[in-house]
């Protein structure tokens, strides 16, 4: 234990620790200078986040959607409700209320309708089927 001791202490007498110059420090006026000339530039701004464009779809049908509804929907192969609202730009409870009302009518037919989402698609005739 005495060795070890006696060895340490040489290593440090022996090496020689060289500190850096001291560096000269600024006063507080020109710190305060410093400041007010660097500055941060403009203030970084938030995003808005990604805005969709705000839709205008209609509540009600009008007389030139009413009849693009019945020339368009029934010659679709796939028919779900945004589908329709996207063609037609009319509201999805309207989409909703015709498409149900076409597929009564037997001129769409049904192949899923669930809680969240319905899927019809055009009404083939026999004729055409054998053909």
């Amino acid at each position: 234990l005495i060795t070890f001791i006696t060895v340490c202490s040489q290593l440090v007498s022996n090496s020689t620790v060289t500190m850096p110059p001291k560096i000269q420090q600024k006063s507080k006026e020109q710190k305060m200078q410093a400041a007010m000339a660097g500055g941060k530039g403009k203030k970084k701004k938030w995003s808005k986040g990604k805005n969709r464009d705000k839709v205008d779809n209609k509540v009600l049908f009008g007389k030139d959607q009413w009849e693009r509804f019945n020339s368009e929907v029934p010659k679709m192969k796939l028919i779900t409700v945004s589908t329709v609202v996207e063609k037609i730009k009319i509201n999805a409870g309207l989409c909703r209320r015709a498409l149900n009302e076409m597929c009564d009518n037997g001129e769409i037919r049904a192949v899923c309708v669930t809680r969240a989402q319905r899927i019809y698609t055009r009404n083939i005739s026999e004729e055409d089927e054998e053909e």
